[in-house]
């Protein structure tokens, strides 16, 4: 039953599953604050299709990932399907192409990391901080 369960994940144990500080970015106006908040520690947007398996499959692996201590950054999530407009604001305001998956950093007021899809990096964001 050992190899069994190797191969197909056959634990009883549960999994723990990571839970990250997310912040929900459903208004516009929470672009200004995390603009200014900018200047004290970096902010970070992941902007995610809920219908969209290439943007669960980044995301997983983001959330898998993601080692930057909450100290050091503020960690937003954007439903674009929900928050759309909100989506297309970000754009405007850091002037970044849309996305999707798309993570954002911005650090003084500055889109200073720019990543979608497979390329998304959680260590090129810490390099940055």
């Amino acid at each position: 039953m050992g190899l069994f369960n190797k191969i197909f994940g056959g634990s009883t144990e549960e999994k723990e599953e990571k839970v990250l500080p997310w912040i929900f970015l459903t208004s516009e106006s929470q672009l200004e604050e995390i603009k200014k908040k900018s200047f004290e520690k970096t902010q970070v947007i992941f902007k995610h299709s809920t219908r969209c398996s290439i943007s669960s499959v980044s995301m997983n692996k983001f959330v898998k990932n993601y080692n930057i201590p909450k100290e050091d950054a503020d960690l937003y999530y954007l439903d674009l399907l929900n928050y759309r407009s909100v989506s297309d604001e970000v754009g405007y305001k850091f002037q970044i192409m849309h996305q999707s998956p798309q993570v954002i950093a911005i650090k003084n007021g500055e889109a200073v990391y720019n990543a979608s899809h497979y390329a998304i990096q959680t260590e090129k964001i810490l390099e940055l901080i």
